[in-house]
């Protein structure tokens, strides 16, 4: 009942447990009555216990659970304890205490996950243990692509749960790319009537022969929107939306052709792409290009409100993968190079992003992008997501800018499990379980105060081979559960870490991800409908690059 995932800083366990009854009380102190709410309503969903407010922290009567603030511990920092007083969880804001309250969660057993009493007759005890915490990361991550695969507003609340699940923080929001645009935007109604959906979609990795001719779309009102980043923050969730410029843009223009390079392409006859790779149908540089995406912009930064938690004020504004051809042969580009004094079309991306980069500063919000867009210098405020190795988070935090590490290499989770025959689209490298766990955020080679640039860590999921929720659990999960160790947990030296040990306690969390319907990988590979047999993907031989 103690296998806690992510590992705590210190557990200290005792000999009894409080059990929870028809009487027992839930007490939320000033400041923590959200968590309050959040948590009398799963447990009692999950137990059938009516787990009334309590009046008053000593209104327990020693089978109740209390919620208190206290200053003196980090924001995310709470304390448990479960002793002959009841359950007494403290943190050092409603944050804290809501991470205290996962853990709680945890203790109950896999029961507690459950969304309706499985045994009426059940007890339901808390053992006797005080366990102290506290996050090694602040940014504790997951990148969830909804643009080549849609996911449904329910599924996008669920994910939000398993994160909250295993107390992670940031929900990186990839709304649009060019196999679809997400989100609406009243402004310019075509990117949802005409960006969200395509005539068909390529089964597998581009190579594949295979087509799925049924159109496929969704996006999300702005309502859905609110509604997403409201539950997000009701478990201390930052949503990070990513509007992705000026590469990856052809279902935008698709929508509005005039955003293309016209003068190179009939922009006129693109649709929403409905393949895979590295799309060259990229942004044109001009004054119109900027003044409709500022216009996005306008309404993405009201519908994510700076206020919604600690890491709201940054936008994604992606920056990666922007092929040049265009450009090199537009007339209308060369002369944008020109006017402005620029070395070449690398100069005329970093003067693209750097534009975006005032923009949002202008607004009080903080850019955030793909490493590439360190090419051609960046602004002080901006941060970086690495995603190719290393190397473009070591420049970064040399260069004094906050970084999240996410190289493809350790957590792209798209990347196959296994190197069996029977894993369904094998993608790229195989990055196991071990692997994951064995990830490190922080290179050796920064200093302490390049380290301390380090905000944390995500694992990213793209969807282009994830047609549906079981696929994205398939790829996501149980490698999620290591990524959120490795984020929060203080562990030593990756080759010294205790792989073993997660292992036993992962055996006790499968239990928790059944109860809660996650459709992982078992640990002894795909069950049968969890293969794709025939489905052509792109495996990578041998151990992927030196990171």
């Amino acid at each position: 009942m103690t296998e806690l995932i992510p590992a705590p800083r210190s557990v200290v366990a005792g000999s009894g447990e409080v059990r929870l009854t028809a009487h027992s009380r839930i007490y939320a102190g000033h400041g923590t009555e959200g968590v309050g709410h959040w948590l009398r309503t799963v447990l009692r969903e999950a137990t059938g216990l009516p787990l009334h407010e309590g009046r008053e922290l000593d209104d327990t009567d020693g089978d109740g659970i209390g919620l208190r603030l206290d200053p003196a511990l980090g924001a995310e920092e709470y304390r448990l304890v479960s002793d002959g007083n009841g359950v007494l969880i403290e943190g050092g804001s409603a944050a804290g205490v809501f991470r205290g309250a996962q853990t709680l969660r945890q203790l109950l057993g896999p029961d507690a996950y459950r969304r309706a009493p499985v045994r009426r007759d059940r007890t339901w005890a808390v053992p006797h243990i005080t366990v102290e915490d506290a996050p090694r990361f602040r940014w504790r991550g997951l990148m969830l692509d909804v643009a080549r695969h849609f996911m449904p507003k329910e599924g996008v609340l669920r994910y939000l749960d398993l994160m909250a699940a295993h107390k992670l923080n940031v929900f990186h929001f990839h709304l649009t790319d060019d196999q679809g645009w997400r989100v609406e935007i009243k402004r310019y109604p075509k990117l949802t009537e005409t960006g969200s959906w395509r005539a068909r979609t390529k089964i597998g990795h581009r190579a594949s022969p295979l087509w799925d001719d049924r159109p496929h779309g969704g996006h999300y009102t702005q309502d859905d929107i609110r509604e997403i980043v409201a539950y997000a923050a009701e478990r201390h969730i930052s949503v990070v939306p990513e509007i992705d410029v000026p590469g990856h843009s052809q279902a935008a223009i698709a929508a509005y052709p005039e955003l293309g390079n016209s003068d190179v392409v009939d922009t006129a006859s693109l649709t929403v792409w409905d393949t895979w790779g590295i799309n060259p149908n990229v942004l044109a540089p001009t004054d119109d290009t900027l003044r409709f995406y500022e216009g996005v912009l306008e309404e993405v930064l009201e519908l994510f409100p700076a206020d919604a938690g600690p890491f709201s004020p940054f936008v994604h504004i992606g920056g990666d993968e922007c092929l040049k051809d265009q450009w090199r042969a537009s007339d209308t580009a060369q002369k944008r190079i020109g006017n402005l004094g620029l070395a070449d079309e690398e100069a005329l991306q970093s003067w693209f992003i750097g534009h975006f980069d005032r923009w949002l500063a202008e607004r009080g919000r903080r850019l955030i992008g793909w490493d590439e867009i360190l090419e051609g210098g960046l602004a002080a405020g901006a941060a970086v997501s690495s995603w190719r190795g290393y190397a473009g988070g070591v420049a970064a935090a040399r260069a004094g800018h906050d970084v999240v590490m996410c190289p493809q290499q350790w957590v792209y989770l798209d990347y196959r499990q296994d190197a069996g025959p029977e894993e369904p689209v094998p993608i790229a490298y195989v990055r196991t379980l071990e692997d994951v766990y064995r990830f490190e955020p922080v290179p050796a080679e920064l200093t302490g105060e390049e380290a301390a640039r380090v905000l944390g860590t995500q694992a990213n999921v793209w969807t282009e081979v994830m047609e549906d929720q079981g696929r994205v659990d398939y790829q996501t999960f149980p490698r999620l559960a290591a990524l959120a160790e490795v984020a929060w947990s203080d562990l030593p030296a990756p080759a010294d870490r205790d792989f073993a040990g997660f292992e036993r306690r992962m055996s006790a969390h499968y239990r928790r991800l059944d109860a809660l319907g996650v459709a992982y990988r078992p640990p002894t590979g795909p069950l049968p409908w969890q293969r794709r047999p025939g489905v052509l993907g792109r495996p990578l031989d041998g151990p992927p690059p030196d990171c």
